[in-house]
C-alpha cells in the first residue's frame, strides 16, 4: 500500500488549502488519518476518520479543519481554513488496516506534503 499527499504550498494566514491522499489500495473500512510534524516536534495527530466515518480532530484545529473520506476513489482529504503560522507543518497520510488480531495491525504512510502559513 502507497499513499501519496498533495495540495501543500505557501499560503498566508487566513488562508486555505486542500490536502489529498491518494491510496494504492482498497480503503474501505480503514481509520484514514492527517498528522503533522513541525520542525524539532514529535509527529501529533490532526484529524481522523474511522472505516465507518467517525471523526475527531486535534482541539487546535477543531472548526477550522475537515477531514473526509471518498471510498470509491481511495482518497482521504483534509480541507485547511483560517490557517494559521501555527500550522505550518509536514502534512502526513495515514491508514491504519486493523486485523483480529492486534499484533497484526499495520500502519502505512506518505512522504508527507508541506503546508507553510506565512504571517
Amino acid at each position: 500500500v502507497q499513499l501519496q499527499a498533495s495540495g501543500g504550498g505557501l499560503v498566508q494566514a487566513g488562508g486555505s488549502l486542500r490536502l489529498s491522499c491518494a491510496v494504492s489500495g482498497n480503503i474501505f473500512g480503514h481509520d484514514m488519518g492527517w498528522y503533522r510534524q513541525a520542525p524539532g516536534k514529535e509527529r501529533d495527530l490532526v484529524a481522523r476518520i474511522s472505516g465507518i466515518g467517525s471523526i475527531n480532530y486535534a482541539d487546535s484545529v477543531k472548526g477550522r479543519f475537515t477531514i473526509s473520506r471518498e471510498n470509491a476513489k481511495n482518497m482521504v482529504y483534509l480541507q485547511m481554513n483560517s490557517l494559521k503560522p501555527e500550522d505550518t507543518a509536514l502534512y502526513y497520510c495515514h491508514l491504519h488496516r486493523a486485523a483480529l488480531s492486534p499484533k497484526y495491525d499495520m500502519d502505512y504512510w506518505g512522504k508527507g506534503t508541506l503546508v507553510t502559513v506565512s504571517s
